[in-house]
């Protein structure tokens, strides 16, 4: 199979109502049918890979998802996996298994942002549990995403002097002020200011301004 590789992501089609699915990455072939078996009885969708690499082959899904990763990996490891989706799939939790673990080990997973370090053997319901807690944090991370994907596209609509005047009312400035700042007049000002809010579906200067932050916009500097 050609590795699409991390990097090379599916359209999404789906959202964070969508069913939600379970990744499994494990070496050892018998534990990876008994949590494909644990998964399926618990009314839940599993994906099962061998290994890191076959596992980054497949394209990211846009679904509430986790990722249950053995630690003891060859070739590309668990931890080494974390660090090389960590920064693509933010939206997708992940749940340590080992058959062995040590402090270090915990806290270098941990810091990196896992969910969940299991030592095996462990519980049924624990692991059950942690993943469904990871899949609620997904959904979550899936609902930020796609409200940032959708203020991102009205925010691309408008002009270069909206964006100018967007900054400047956000910062707190009046319409004479800003007016002053662009060297235009107040009425200007205010058709420009109507755009904007109409644009980027903003109902009050507060929602307007928490547009803005989600956008990462810095306020604006007086001249």
């Amino acid at each position: 199979m050609p590795q699409r590789g991390v990097g090379q992501q599916a359209v999404p089609s789906s959202g964070s109502q969508a069913e939600p699915l379970v990744f499994v990455v494990d070496d050892d072939i018998s534990v990876r049918e008994s949590l494909e078996l644990l998964l399926r009885s618990a009314g839940l969708r599993a994906r099962i890979f061998e290994s890191a690499e076959q596992f980054l082959a497949t394209p990211r899904v846009f679904v509430p998802s986790c990722l249950v990763l053995d630690v003891s990996l060859p070739e590309v490891n668990g931890l080494q996996l974390q660090q090389r989706i960590a920064a693509d799939r933010p939206d997708m939790p992940i749940i340590f298994i080992t058959g062995y673990g040590d402090v270090p080990m915990t806290v270098q997973a941990m810091k990196a942002g896992a969910v969940e370090f299991l030592t095996k053997p462990f519980d049924d319901e624990t692991l059950l549990q942690a993943i469904r807690d990871a899949l609620a944090r997904s959904r979550d991370a899936l609902d930020c995403q796609l409200e940032l994907r959708d203020v991102r596209a009205c925010y691309a609509t408008l002009t270069a002097r909206e964006r100018e005047v967007m900054a400047l009312v956000v910062s707190g400035l009046l319409n004479k002020q800003i007016g002053g700042e662009l060297g235009i007049s107040e009425i200007t000002v205010k058709m420009h200011r109507g755009k904007v809010m109409q644009k980027m579906n903003a109902q009050s200067l507060p929602e307007l301004v928490n547009l803005a932050a989600k956008l990462g916009l810095k306020p604006a500097r007086k001249r």
